[in-house]
C-alpha cells in the first residue's frame, strides 16, 4: 500500500509475522469478542503482522529514504523464535524493501519508535561474526529517555530489550538521540507518546 502526504510518499513494508498473547493485545475486551475475528492457538496467541513504514521524498536539498521501525530481525535464538512463532516464510524486511526498489545502503534515516525487539531487531544484523547496523549509511533516531530506559534493563520489561539490537548503533556513530518533540525533517515531526513505554515517539507527517 502506497500513499502520498505532502511531498512524501509512504509505503507499508511487511517485515514478517509472529504471535502474541491475545489477552495482552486486547486488554479488557472479553475473549469471546476478539476470538471470533482473531482465533487464538492452544497457547492463547493470535497472529500478528510486523510492519514498517517507508517514507521517500526530498529534504535539505537531497533525497531521503526513511524507515520507521525495522521488525524483529534475524538474530533471535531458537527459543525466542518458538515463543513468538516468528515467521519469515512469506515476507521479511530486506525482501520487502527490495520489492519496493530500496537497498539497505540507500536508507538515509531510521526512526525507531522505541527499542522493543519486535520494533528494532532489524536495525542490526550479523555479518562475518559481528553484529553491525543493517543500514550502513543511515542515521538512527531514538528518544534519549527511551534509550536510557532500555539500558537500565528494568525488571518489568527487560525481556523486550535486547542490546544487540541497538548498542551497535552507538558504537558505529550512527545513533542520534533526541530530547523531546522535534521537526526532524521538513513536515516530519517526532511526537513523544509515553505510555506503551517511556520515551516512545511517533512520526507525524504533514
Amino acid at each position: 500500500m502506497t500513499a502520498r502526504v505532502g511531498n512524501w510518499t509512504l509505503t507499508a513494508i511487511d517485515t514478517g509475522e509472529f504471535r502474541l498473547d491475545g489477552g495482552a493485545m486486547f486488554g479488557v475486551v472479553p475473549k469471546t469478542l476478539w476470538d471470533r475475528e482473531h482465533p487464538a492457538d492452544e497457547d492463547n496467541r493470535i497472529d500478528m503482522a510486523m510492519r514498517s513504514l517507508l517514507v521517500r521524498g526530498e529534504a535539505d536539498g537531497r533525497e531521503r529514504i526513511i524507515l520507521v521501525d525495522t521488525g524483529a530481525g534475524e538474530k533471535l535464538g531458537d527459543k525466542m523464535k518458538s515463543i513468538y512463532q516468528i515467521d519469515y516464510s512469506r515476507r521479511d524486511l530486506l525482501g520487502s524493501l527490495a520489492s519496493a526498489g530500496v537497498t539497505p545502503a540507500q536508507v538515509t534515516d531510521v526512526i525507531l519508535t522505541h527499542l522493543h525487539f519486535d520494533h528494532c531487531g532489524g536495525s542490526t544484523l550479523v555479518s562475518e561474526g559481528e553484529v553491525v547496523p543493517t543500514f550502513p549509511n543511515a542515521v538512527y533516531h531514538v528518544q534519549q529517555s527511551q534509550w536510557e530506559w532500555a539500558r537500565e534493563q528494568n525488571e518489568r520489561d527487560r525481556a523486550s530489550y535486547l542490546p544487540e539490537n541497538y548498542q551497535p548503533l552507538e558504537e558505529s556513530g550512527q545513533l542520534n538521540l533526541i530530547d523531546g518533540e522535534v521537526e526532524l525533517l521538513s513536515d516530519i515531526y517526532l511526537v513523544v507518546v509515553d505510555g506503551h513505554t517511556p520515551g516512545q515517539h511517533l512520526p507525524l507527517i504533514r
